[in-house]
Formats: structure tokens, sequence, C-alpha cells
């Protein structure tokens, strides 16, 4: 069966949709709060040059070259008698483990979108009984926005490359776009914009230990989308003579100007209204909706945007998340994409629900083993290991098994000087920082 090709455009805004995700707007900001502001922000940005620019071309190489799925792209690129390397395209499995947790997020967004439709708690102390009530009591809501997530997102992946994932990120990706941008404009014309501004860019060092490099590492591959096969998988689809570093160079691009623009918004609006930046995972759950209230009637309206351009930013990535692992069994096993969409859909929707049990009073102890119940146990097995691991895997492949000369007739045409640093930064730079962040997620390493 012939592989449906991305339009230029529409790969870069189906990667970028990939890439642009809860972490840019849910998870970025919160990280920048609480390790310094704009330190944590130069520290960032230098990961994504220097690490999370580098693994992207290698992954979009992979998937260039190959042609198909994760498993059947590692397994023809790597040199005769080493069929171990097809066992790293299983990598793709960790997108999937991450929609167990990512689905119930996406419903909790959308339960906001309604609320906020007519409800904002008046202070963050209201903010946070709503949202502990909705988390710990409230099974009938999560269970109803979480199936609507993956009745979305498994109608998407039914449609295929061209009829569904691109169709939607150039709809969605631009409506994001726009959400966004006219959300930051009206942001710049309140007083408390200067302050987050230098929050943002003013670094507070103080903050900055061997930690805050180890999460910049982790956030960086995590809102990349790298190291779980998404972008692998998109790029078999990318059309022939296409420019891997303009491609990877723009999905990068967007991620980090979304991410600044998200940051730079939400921390004006709790600034202006008298909430600090450090809030954690809660910031855009608790301490913003209390933000949005003090702001009146256009309060309601700008949460609504705001969770709609979140829930876009969700969608978009949950389909790269999955579609790597339907492409395997579509290769693979020969699967119609109906069924392998309606199988993989069902599978992070099952054991999804019982993430989302795990958080509720009256399951908790029964589904928590250890320190961390079922949700935490599969945020941290997906963020410690199978992400990291997927990123080792990769620099390693293209860095040291497959054939430099075959790289290097690709690569260096489009990275010109570069090429030697980029491939440098492959085989030593990246690698050694996959595995230190690996070990201290693990707490192996302090």
């Amino acid at each position: 069966m012939k592989l449906a090709r991305f339009s230029r455009i529409g790969f870069i805004l189906a990667a970028a949709g990939s890439a642009v995700g809860l972490g840019n707007i849910w998870k970025f900001p919160y990280i920048a709060g609480e390790y310094g502001g704009g330190a944590f922000v130069l520290v960032y940005l230098i990961t994504v040059v220097l690490i999370g620019f580098s693994i992207m071309i290698a992954e979009m190489l992979i998937g260039y070259l190959g042609r198909k799925d994760t498993v059947t792209s590692f397994e023809e690129l790597a040199p005769k008698n080493s069929g171990m390397w097809k066992y790293a395209g299983l990598q793709s499995l960790a997108g999937l483990f991450v929609m167990i947790y990512y689905s119930v997020v996406i419903g909790w967004i959308f339960n906001y979108i309604v609320t906020s439709l007519s409800f904002l708690p008046a202070t963050v102390q209201e903010a946070e009984s709503t949202f502990n009530a909705m988390l710990h009591t409230d099974i009938a809501t999560q269970l109803f926005y979480h199936t609507l997530a993956f009745i979305w997102i498994t109608y998407v992946l039914t449609k295929g490359i061209k009829g569904g994932i691109e169709k939607m990120n150039m709809v969605l990706m631009p409506a994001l776009m726009l959400i966004l941008l006219g959300m930051f404009t009206y942001a710049t014309t309140l007083d408390a914009f200067g302050q987050a501004f230098e929050f943002m860019f003013s670094p507070d060092w103080s903050k900055i230990d061997s930690n805050a490099f180890v999460v910049a590492v982790g956030h960086a591959f995590f809102t990349l989308s790298l190291g779980m096969g998404a972008i692998m998988t998109y790029s078999a689809s990318m059309e022939k003579g296409s420019n891997l570093v303009t491609n990877a160079f723009w999905v990068v691009f967007l991620d980090t100007v979304i991410a600044i623009v998200a940051g730079l918004m939400l921390f004006t609006f709790l600034y202006q209204y008298g909430a600090g930046p450090a809030k954690g995972p809660g910031l855009v759950f608790i301490s913003l909706p209390a933000a949005f209230f003090e702001m009146g009637i256009i309060g309601n309206i700008f949460a609504v945007l705001f969770f709609i351009a979140l829930a876009f930013a969700g969608l978009t990535s949950s389909v790269s998340l999955v579609e790597p692992m339907v492409q395997y069994f579509i290769d693979r096993f020969k699967w119609s994409r109906l069924k392998a969409s309606l199988l993989m859909g069902l599978f992070f929707y099952l054991i999804g629900i019982i993430a989302l049990l795990s958080n509720i009073d009256s399951y908790r102890e029964a589904l928590t083993w250890g320190e961390k119940n079922f949700f935490d146990w599969v945020d941290y097995v997906t963020a410690a290991i199978m992400l990291p691991m997927g990123g080792l895997v990769m620099a390693v492949f293209v860095g040291f098994v497959m054939q430099k000369q075959r790289v290097e007739a690709i690569m260096k045409p489009q990275l010109g000087f570069a090429f030697e640093a980029w491939y440098f930064s492959l085989r030593y730079i990246t690698p050694v920082a996959m595995f230190v962040v690996m070990l201290s997620l693990l707490g192996i390493l302090e």
C-alpha cells in the first residue's frame, strides 16, 4: 500500500503540532517559575539547540530513510546481522503509554472549557478546592471528557495522514497560534507585562543547580516529542527531497516561541492579578482561573479561549503519540487503519480509566504502590525511562551504527560546515546527557 505523503507545510504543522503540546503551555511556565525564570529559560534554550535540535534531525533522518513504521525503519537501516536493532523501534510504545494519562488531562481541559463559560473561582483557594473536588471525587465528569478525548483522537487517526492528521493540524495549529497571539497582545497592554518580561529574561542564578539542568534536558525532550517515534513516523511521510534541517528548525522554532509567548502571557496575568509564578502543576488549573476571575466578564472569555488553545495543543500532540503504533500494526501485520486505530485507542482509553480512578479518593489506596499512584507511575516510567532511553538509542544508532558515509551524504549538504559539530553532539554530548537525565530521574544520581 502506498504511503500517503505530507505536503511541506502539512509536515511542519503536523510535526509542530506533535511538539507543541501541554508541555509548552501547561508545564513550561511553571517549571520556569520554579527554577528562576530567565536563568532556566537560558539553560532550556541552550539544551534545545545542543541536544533537542540534534536529536530531532537524527529522528527525522531515520524516518525519512526508512519510510516505514519505527521498527521496520530501524531494521532496514541497520547493518546486516544487526537484527536486535529492530527492537529500538519499540520506543513508539512510549507515546502510547504517555497517552494513558495525557488523555485524562485533556479531559480536564475539556471540562474547564465548559465550566469557564459560566463559572470562575474568586480566589486561589476556591480554585484549588474546585480542582481537587474534580480530581479526587468526580468520576463521572472525568470519565465523560476522557471518553470525548478518546473519540476525537481515534476518529482523526482512522482518517489517515492526509485526511485526518494533516487536515486537523492545518486547522488547529493556526487557530492555536491566533488565540495565543491575541491573548499575548492583550497582555502587552497590562502594567505587569514588564514584570513578567523581567522574570522570564532576567536570570536568578541562585535557583539554578544540577537538577535544573536535568529538568531542562528532560523537558526539552518531552516538549519536542522526541524519543517515542512520533517525529520519525511523520518523517516517513515527508516528501522526497525535503530539507530535514530546515523542517527541524521550523518545528523547534515554533515549539520554543509558543512556550515563551505562553509563559509571558501567563505570568503577566498572574502578576497583574496578584498570583505568583511558581505554583507548580496547578498553575493552569488553579492560579490562572483565579486570575481570570479578577478580569470580570473578559476573564470568562479569556479563560474559554485559553483552555480551547490548550485543548488544541493537547489534541495535536495526542494524535502523534498514537500514530507510530498504528503505523506499526498497519505495516507489520497488515491491519486496516480502522482496526489499528480503534485497538490502539481502546488501549489508552481503558487503561486511562485506571489512571483516572487512581486519583479518586475511594480507589487511590488500592491503586497506589510505594509513594505513587498508577497515574503518577505511568508519568514517571515514561519520563524517567522510556523517553530518555529512546533518545539515547537514536543518538547511538545514527552516530555509531549507521554508516557515516550514508549519514554524511544526506546531512552534510544540508548542514554544511556544521555537520561535524552536529555529528559530534549526536555521538558524545547527547548520549551522555540522556544517560545523566535517566539516572537522575530514577534517583540513582543525585
